[in-house]
């Protein structure tokens, strides 16, 4: 019977875990992430003045995959756009082999003890957020993005004629 009772109290603290409180208009949590495979800390502030598509992915995720080359395609479509990717609690091999096999080209970094998926409220992968030139989320994708989500959503802020989330 105890051993039940301390399987529902740690069942329920994983359940009773509140995603972190981010909501469209406010500051883009923002700390120095390493590089995957090295290199200097990068953070967003280091961005400011730009938009930046951040995206949250892992080597396993399959969706991540799939995405990966519509992200690619749009990044290279739209050259003021900086597209950042935060690999999430996954070894570093398996992440630099996925970036090879995906072919894609931005910035990555590694948040190996999930600091900055926590301060992002991630409950699944991939999520991704789009950051406007002031710091502040302009954008929430909980799930996959496409294309045609990218071209919908994406473009009419980045361009200035508003936009849906």
């Amino acid at each position: 019977m105890a051993a039940i009772g301390v399987i529902a109290l740690l069942a329920f603290g994983l359940f009773a875990k509140d995603p972190a409180d981010i909501a469209l208009g406010e500051p883009a949590p923002d700390a120095a992430v390493e590089q995957l495979g090295g290199g200097e800390p990068v953070s967003l502030s280091d961005f400011r003045g730009e938009w930046v598509l951040l995206n949250f992915w892992a080597s396993w995720c399959a969706p991540c995959k799939s995405e990966s080359p519509d992200i690619e395609a749009y990044r290279q479509a739209h050259p003021g756009l900086e597209v950042v990717g935060v690999n999430v609690k996954d070894a570093t091999p398996d992440a630099e082999r996925f970036i090879r096999e995906t072919g894609i080209d931005w910035t990555q970094l590694h948040d190996g003890d999930g600091d900055r998926q926590d301060a992002y409220g991630i409950v699944a992968l991939p999520e991704t957020f789009l950051v406007d030139p002031e710091g502040d989320l302009a954008l929430i994708r909980r799930g996959v993005v496409d294309r045609r989500f990218l071209e919908e959503s994406v473009t009419p802020l980045i361009e200035g004629k508003g936009g849906s989330s």
